[in-house]
């Protein structure tokens, strides 16, 4: 651990600056040799140091999102190129440089956060052993020692020895026991920040070998966290336990206002947002209209509550446009097409009236402009010649029609031929 210590003596003194400064304040609030002053102080310490992380935590999303993205062809380079471990390097590679993805992205925040909290560890272990470091001098390192959280000093730890404990003024019991509870809540609070990204904000449509490994970190990081926990002075509990804290609520505004395409977030998102669009028939902001141009430029590539959301709005009338934007169709429902245009639904066809059979059947006149019905009209009967027989039969290709007998065409028949004898 010396070794560690040198390593990260670079940033003790800021750490011990920064400390320091916070325990002033505090100080005058609840006395400087309380365990309020101190802890908060710690408490405030890891605020400031991941309030100064969000840019890389934003980055952190947007490479963890392009990686689900890219498990399928990864998948296939692996399969393509499994008997030359060389190639499938460089194709993984090329896949990473064309598509702008780095996979250390994703670690950014958790490396940035080694120095500080070793420097921490370093800090609260120079306690512990009465010696200076940084900016504490004497004075402050008499009044960190005095500091208890619940009955348990700053620097100590579970593994210590009853006398070492009793040098600081405390017993083995109240020590074990705070640093116990501090060691559950610190993986508890890890396991579920891990649990809640793999059960809403993981694209389901997709099985890779990623969300088996994430899955597999669910159960591992907290046993890592007792392992080790025992090892940990108070001090680092409290900034670890915080820190899992401020990353459990950091993700679920995440998932609550950007979840992942394809999660069950985003199916409960976009189903919040259909509801206030069809009530207001406008986005809200920004962030709203951002993400309605998204899923207006996706077309064809829409996934299943995309187009679920997109069929919504057109039911209440509104159309997406390619800006993020909402209107309101001018003829009820709005067809959105395939590439984001907006138009008009054509109105429904209308069938033509079905007369009654009684006037169907009478010679009554039909009136102007109404429609044809849809039953053959009886035959026209044409007035008989004069000089003729009451029982004579029209000639020829009279303008009435006999009635086709069976097994005879319909229509004039052309007259027979006489037969020859």
């Amino acid at each position: 651990m010396d070794t560690i210590a040198s390593l990260f003596s670079f940033i003790t003194t800021p750490v011990s600056w920064v400390i320091v400064q916070f325990h002033s304040v505090y100080g005058s609030l609840f006395g400087p040799d309380t365990g309020w002053a101190w802890g908060l102080s710690i408490v405030s310490l890891v605020i400031l140091i991941r309030i100064c992380l969000i840019p890389l935590f934003v980055k952190q999303i947007k490479a963890t999102r392009a990686m689900q993205t890219l498990q399928p062809e990864m998948k296939k380079i692996q399969e393509r190129y499994k008997n030359d471990k060389q190639r499938q390097s460089e194709e993984m590679m090329k896949l990473y440089k064309e598509t702008g993805t780095n996979p250390l992205s994703s670690c950014l925040p958790i490396l940035a956060q080694s120095p500080f909290f070793f420097a921490l560890y370093h800090v609260l272990n120079s306690i512990a052993s009465n010696d200076t470091i940084g900016v504490i001098n004497e004075r402050l390192l008499e009044s960190a020692q005095k500091a208890h959280i619940f009955g348990a000093p700053l620097a100590a730890k579970f593994t210590d020895s009853p006398e070492k404990v009793e040098a600081l003024n405390s017993s083995l019991t109240d020590v074990r026991v705070v640093t116990a509870i501090m060691i559950v809540l610190m993986s508890l609070s890890q396991f579920y920040t891990q649990r809640q990204l793999m059960t809403k904000n993981v694209d389901t449509t997709v099985k890779t070998p990623f969300m088996q490994q994430q899955k597999m970190l669910m159960y591992v990081f907290p046993v890592i966290f007792a392992v080790f926990g025992i090892n940990f002075p108070v001090g680092v509990l409290v900034y670890w336990l915080t820190t899992n804290v401020w990353t459990m609520g950091q993700q679920m505004y995440v998932i609550h206002n950007n979840p992942t395409p394809g999660s069950k977030a985003q199916a409960a998102y976009l189903e919040r947002l259909s509801k206030h669009v069809a009530k207001h028939g406008k986005t809200r902001n920004r962030r709203e209209r951002a993400i309605v141009k998204a899923i207006v430029a996706k077309g064809r590539d829409r996934n299943e509550y995309e187009r679920k959301f997109i069929n919504g709005l057109n039911k209440a009338g509104l159309a997406a446009q390619t800006d993020g934007t909402v209107i309101k169709s001018e003829n009820g429902a709005a067809v959105q097409a395939e590439d984001g245009t907006t138009t008009a639904a054509a109105p429904k066809r209308q069938q033509p009236k079905r007369q009654p059979k009684s006037k169907r059947h009478s010679g009554a006149a039909k009136p102007a402009g109404e429609p044809t019905s849809l039953t053959k009209a009886d035959d026209p009967q044409d007035a008989k010649p004069s000089g003729s027989k009451g029982n004579a039969k029209p000639a020829g290709n009279g303008s009435t029609r006999s009635r086709a007998q069976s097994g005879q065409r319909k229509g004039p028949q052309r007259p027979k031929s006489p037969s020859k004898k």
